[in-house]
This record gives C-alpha cells, structure tokens and sequence, in this order.
C-alpha cells in the first residue's frame, strides 16, 4: 500500500517557541488627534505666582491634552489653554479657543531642555475667541 503525499500543506504544528503578536491596548475614551497646535498656557505656580507660556500641543482629545512646558506646575494645577485653531476649521478666519483643565499627569523633565511633559484633563466649560480685526 502506498503513502499518501500532499503537497503544500501548512504545518499542523506551531513552534513551541514561537511569541504570539503584541496587541496594543488603548484604554482612552476620546480619540486623540496628534495635531501639533500652538498655544499658551496660563496658570498659578504652586507658591502663587501667575506664568504664561507658549508650547506646541503634542496630541488633543476632547478630553484632554499633552504638551511639554518649564513652568514648573504640580498634578492638580488649574490651567488655561489658549489654542490657535487651524484655518481650515475656521473658513479661513484667525479663532482661538480658551480651554480650562486640571494637571493629571507630570513627565520628568527633560535633561537637555528641562522641559516636562505636562496632561491636563478639560473641565467642560470653553470659549471661541475671535482673531483681531486689521484697522
């Protein structure tokens, strides 16, 4: 009696050490957009003293957002995001939108240019604020 032969079949085994694939896993529940947006910073330093800061926003949720800064605030600081809007979401026209939220997050600062990577959570209240008019 002869053998049966296939040809081309898979292997019915898997290596005993063969790693399964990584699935990353993302917790958030806003989908944040990595938009590199300018924009300034208003707060209170833990002694008192009021800053403005400029920064570039890393990514932006409705939630949230991330972006590196030298002010030195703490987790639980109150701050105010001033963001330019991109003109193609205003037709064309220079807005701002003002953003209150809290410091829930803290990185340590970078070693060569001491800034800290800062997430703050948005409280619901926000506000669009029209660009100056040319005289």
């Amino acid at each position: 009696m002869k053998k049966k032969t296939t040809k081309n079949r898979p292997a019915a085994r898997k290596s005993a050490n063969s790693i399964p694939p990584v699935i990353e896993i993302n917790r958030r529940r806003e989908w944040r957009l990595d938009l590199p947006l300018t924009a300034e910073i208003e707060g209170k330093l833990p002694h008192g003293k009021k800053f403005r800061e400029a920064t570039l926003l890393e990514n932006i949720s409705s939630g949230g957002a991330y972006f590196c800064m030298d002010s030195g605030v703490v987790v639980g600081s109150k701050l105010n995001l001033i963001i330019e809007l991109p003109r193609q979401l205003t037709e064309g026209k220079k807005m701002k939108m003002r953003l209150g939220g809290i410091t829930v997050r803290l990185e340590k600062p970078n070693k060569k240019t001491k800034k800290q990577g800062v997430a703050v959570h948005f409280s619901k209240d926000f506000l669009v604020i029209p660009g100056k008019k040319k005289k």
